[in-house]
């Protein structure tokens, strides 16, 4: 979509804005188009609304004002960016996004760190697969009686009276360990955003 720009007289207003501009899409970068649009627009509107109750012939001085009221698109759009990503994480259940999004909210609040643990945890497990793979008779569910329970990398002999329990189903149990941690995951991130816009 092509969006109009705002014109200036004087060319120094010009550069202030195309640089403000500039810097808002490379804020909004990481966000699908429709919603980059979106923000740019919001933006412009804003320019474009205040600059007519301002005065036409310091154009340079009403925008550099205009704009200082706006702030900084790094701080005053990096809510909105965090808010649309994980918007668009909880609609596409795409691991990136979901990734992008908590590491966008980390600043948020306690609950998006301990999702992020989780996603840790998550990553883990994915881990282990691969481990399984590469080390089959050293990686598994190990478990002692009273004193120890292991899932991951460890031995099984007579002597130490440790038992390996998933054996074969150790890949099955960590890809089903997956799938439901991540919809689990996704479904929490779903339910923190619509409490956030309740709130709001």
């Amino acid at each position: 979509m092509k969006i109009a720009q705002i014109k200036f007289n004087q060319p120094a207003a010009a550069r202030v804005y195309n640089d403000y501009m500039k810097r808002v899409k490379k804020v909004t970068s990481s966000l699908p188009k429709e919603s980059q649009d979106d923000i740019y627009m919001e933006m412009n509107s804003h320019i474009f609304e205040a600059i007519q109750h301002k005065d036409k012939l310091n154009e340079i001085d009403s925008l550099l004002d205009i704009l200082e009221k706006l702030g900084p698109p790094e701080e005053v759009l990096k809510p909105l960016v965090a808010d649309k990503k994980l918007e668009q994480a909880t609609k596409t259940f795409n691991p990136v996004h979901v990734f992008k999004a908590l590491a966008l909210n980390i600043t948020n609040g306690i609950s998006y760190i301990i999702f992020a643990i989780l996603y840790l945890f998550l990553f883990g497990f994915v881990i282990l697969i691969i481990a399984k793979i590469v080390y089959p008779s050293e990686v598994g569910l190990y478990y002692k009686p009273n004193t120890l329970f292991v899932l991951g990398m460890g031995t099984v002999t007579k002597e130490n009276g440790v038992h390996e329990y998933l054996g074969n189903w150790f890949i099955p149990a960590m890809v089903l360990a997956i799938a439901v941690f991540y919809i689990l995951l996704t479904a929490l991130l779903k339910l923190k955003k619509n409490l956030n816009k309740n709130k709001s």
